[in-house]
């Protein structure tokens, strides 16, 4: 897709994205007892960003330069798990509710470690409107970072869709989990549903959902709006699938 076939702002990010990931200079990565290869750039300051590797407390997310300034920190560092407070917890699996807000540094940190994964990804310093839930395996040294995810727009009942442009694995992921969630209401709903009405049912845009329904091959273009156009068979056809099973979470 050229920038003339994007809106405005999806093709000013890409401009953007483009212009920044023409050079990666953080190969490496030491955080706890990992030593990770980057991916992508990640605009950390300059004096940290052209690195070839960076060493990151896995506790607070301090990013350092040296080894030896690392070493020192582990031994002065107080914290053992994220900020904010634990929300769940099983066995030893504890999600931590972090708002930028609150602990901005913090978070700033969170979203520079994300980018060295993510080809797509815009959020760096700007956290504070965002809530983040942080996923970690806990042990006797502390709290682990495992991964991280943003706003929860599905517990408040609000419409709401992933951070744009996707990376490609974000894609495939929001899709999976997409088509699932409305494969489940098109099988067991009796009558008619708008693509409003499935947009209010499950959190998910109406943008997302017709983008969605035609990867089924599920939604027409009629007179000037989308149409949902399903059989109980294609549904099913669908659900069948390995690609839309129902995503492994336990609680």
């Amino acid at each position: 897709q050229t920038y003339a076939e994007m809106d405005p702002t999806t093709a000013a990010l890409e401009k953007e994205h483009e212009a920044i990931t023409k050079v990666k200079y953080v190969d490496k990565i030491h955080i706890g007892h990992f030593e990770i290869d980057a991916w992508y750039f990640s605009p950390f300051p300059e004096d940290y960003g052209k690195q070839p590797k960076l060493w990151i407390c896995e506790y607070c997310l301090k990013y350092m330069k040296f080894e030896r300034t690392y070493r020192l920190h582990l031994g002065q560092c107080q914290w053992r798990q994220p900020p904010g407070r634990e929300i769940y917890r099983k066995s030893n699996i504890s999600v931590y509710e972090v708002d930028g807000k609150d602990h901005k540094i913090y978070c700033q940190n969170l979203c520079l470690l994300a980018k060295l994964f993510l080809d797509h990804k815009t959020l760096y310093f700007d956290v504070e409107p965002f809530v983040f839930y942080l996923l970690t395996e806990v042990d006797r040294q502390g709290a682990h970072i495992v991964g991280y995810f943003s706003k929860l727009s599905k517990l408040e009942s609000t419409v709401g869709s992933p951070e744009k442009p996707l990376s490609d694995l974000g894609k495939l992921s929001y899709r999976s989990y997409w088509s699932w969630v409305l494969l489940e209401i098109l099988r067991d709903f009796r009558g008619t549903l708008s693509i409003k009405d499935l947009s209010q049912m499950t959190s998910i845009t109406q943008t997302d959902i017709i983008s969605t329904l035609q990867s089924l091959n599920m939604v027409k273009y009629w007179k000037g709006q989308h149409v949902i156009c399903v059989t109980p068979k294609l549904v099913e056809e669908h659900l069948k699938s390995a690609q839309y099973k129902k995503p492994p979470i336990t609680g």
